[in-house]
């Protein structure tokens, strides 16, 4: 049995951005599109596409470009979007809430089906159709729907407990929203969302970088392999 293909992690970070671009050019029955092109419509250097590209063998032709249709399925498989994958989210304040409402599903396979929370008072609403359950129900739900991605909106001092609740069930990822570094065993991956941090980063890159495209993303590739590493 052939090994998983391990690709770098910012690469893996803009397939889907790639994906979503594709999927608008077929719909408008474009049926080809140069390395050039990708470059102008999603703000990445065609080197780095071509590069990113690379990995997964010939997907191209020299002097022809890539073919849209084989390209979108190329990714559609590599992406799993044939499969929903069922996501919980646990935390449903303000930020919790807004994920609820905008889910998923508009873009891609990826659904939040269940939500938690300790307030009585959301606990047997529907927020965005989303039902929210009780904390005491999170374990038991998890198990019973076979969810391996979790959301977590909650509380950074309560981040670890509820991680640790996390382990023991089949979840095998985390999108972690609190400014909390999470402990967690090697067979879990973390995704760290720190908005404040976010905005800090994309403030300090316009200041110094704003002319020079290139080292931005160079800068923010070699910020997203370091985030994996740690």
């Amino acid at each position: 049995m052939s090994e998983p293909l391990k690709i770098p992690k910012a690469t893996a970070k803009r397939l889907p951005l790639y994906y979503r671009f594709l999927q608008n050019l077929y719909r408008s029955g474009k049926q080809r599109v140069s390395s050039a092109e990708l470059s102008e419509a999603v703000k990445v250097d065609s080197a780095t596409i071509r590069r990113d590209f690379s990995y997964f063998g010939a997907l191209g032709k020299k002097g022809y470009g890539y073919n849209v249709h084989y390209l979108l399925s190329f990714f559609r498989k590599t992406l799993n979007q044939d499969e929903l994958t069922k996501v919980a989210l646990i935390g449903v304040g303000n930020l919790g809430t807004a994920l609820l409402k905008y889910n998923f599903t508009k873009n891609n396979n990826t659904k939040i089906v269940f939500a938690f929370d300790n307030n009585e008072e959301k606990i047997g609403t529907l927020v965005g159709d989303v039902p929210v359950f009780g904390m005491d129900e999170l374990e038991e739900k998890l198990q019973e729907e076979g969810i391996q991605v979790a959301i977590l909106t909650v509380p950074s001092g309560v981040a670890q407990m509820i991680t640790d609740r996390l382990v023991k069930t089949n979840v095998k990822g985390i999108v972690n929203f609190t400014p909390a570094r999470l402990t967690v065993p090697s067979s879990i991956s973390i995704h760290h969302i720190d908005l404040a941090v976010e905005l800090q980063s994309f403030v300090y890159f316009i200041n110094h970088y704003a002319e020079d495209e290139t080292i931005v993303e160079d800068q923010v590739d070699d910020q997203l392999e370091e985030e994996v590493k740690s």
